[in-house]
């Protein structure tokens, strides 16, 4: 029998990721890459000493209170963990550890990719011509928005808003922010303490906000309809952040000109009205999606448990 912890893989990881964990852990690979139910979770915790899920994995009060439970940590693949019940986890003196900082400059690309894809109108114009409608150019043929000169305003102010503003300064943009408190390396006039004036005044709003009861739908039918007709929103913050519903209404009435969102309040379900709108660009959750920051990512699980199992303490705790 083996002495090493053994670990489960809830998805596949980078290559060198499970690479690095086979040579000091007995790890459970997910062949088939499919997600599992709460039922198979469960099982989990019984078999394993650690289960490492991703952030599309429900970890329910019922998976960390089964009875005759093994596992005493949760390395969660990914910065989130709205999808872990923390307080049970707590309760039952689970550790619990994330992945933040590795993914910040990937998701600030992503951010940059939407607001022009929004704002030049790309996602229309790359869907007419592989359906065969473009008919060539012509002058006022999906004429969008230049950045140059536009206000972003960003939603929260950590490290991927941050790392957003400074590309979007390189095309030009202004920057204005929305946090709880007001940063002293920023000037003073850039600060919105409060959010519907930043939604006022903002050609793009750029999310950035962590998930939560107090977050949840920050942006809805009141936030959207203080928005400029020619604004754009953008997400890759939290699917939670927006009321899908209330977007969908706004972006086909035209109250707003255009979305681009990443992630989804339902992943991997996308609101039926959103899809079918060609004013919203949307992506499957690509935020961190270089080799880089997933290799990143997954070799930060593995100095956390390697820290656990050694009974030193984690490097980036959750619970």
């Amino acid at each position: 029998m083996s002495s090493k912890p053994k670990i489960l893989l809830t998805r596949r990881w980078p290559e060198a990721v499970e690479a690095r964990l086979s040579s000091t852990y007995e790890v459970v690979l997910n062949g088939t890459d499919t997600p599992l139910s709460e039922t198979e979770l469960a099982q989990a915790m019984l078999e394993n000493d650690a289960v490492c899920p991703t952030v599309t994995d429900k970890i329910t009060r019922a998976v960390l209170t089964v009875e005759g439970r093994r596992a005493r940590i949760i390395g969660n693949y990914g910065a989130g963990f709205e999808h872990i019940d923390l307080a049970a986890a707590r309760e039952q003196d689970i550790a619990v550890s994330n992945t933040p900082d590795v993914l910040t400059e990937a998701t600030a690309d992503i951010a940059l990719t939407l607001i022009l894809m929004a704002m030049r109108r790309a996602g229309e114009g790359e869907r007419e011509l592989r359906a065969g409608a473009w008919t060539g150019w012509r002058p006022t043929h999906l004429v969008g928005q230049s950045l140059s000169g536009k206000l972003l305003g960003l939603v929260g102010f950590g490290r991927i808003a941050r790392a957003t503003a400074k590309r979007a300064e390189a095309f030009g943009m202004r920057i204005a922010y929305h946090s709880r408190r007001p940063a002293p390396d920023m000037p003073q006039d850039a600060y919105f303490a409060d959010l519907g004036e930043l939604a006022e005044r903002a050609d793009v709003l750029s999310l950035h906000a962590p998930g939560g009861a107090e977050t949840r739908h920050m942006v809805d039918t009141a936030l959207l309809a203080r928005m400029p007709a020619h604004a754009v929103l953008v997400n890759t913050g939290r699917g939670t952040l927006i009321d899908e519903a209330a977007l969908a209404e706004a972006l086909a009435a035209r109250s707003i000109a255009a979305a681009g969102l990443d992630v989804y309040e339902a992943e991997p379900k996308v609101h039926p009205a959103l899809v079918d709108l060609p004013n919203v660009v949307l992506l499957p959750h690509l935020g961190s999606a270089t080799i880089e920051a997933r290799t990143a990512m997954g070799m930060k699980v593995a100095d956390n448990l390697d820290r656990f199992f050694a009974g030193e303490p984690l490097l980036d705790p959750v619970a």
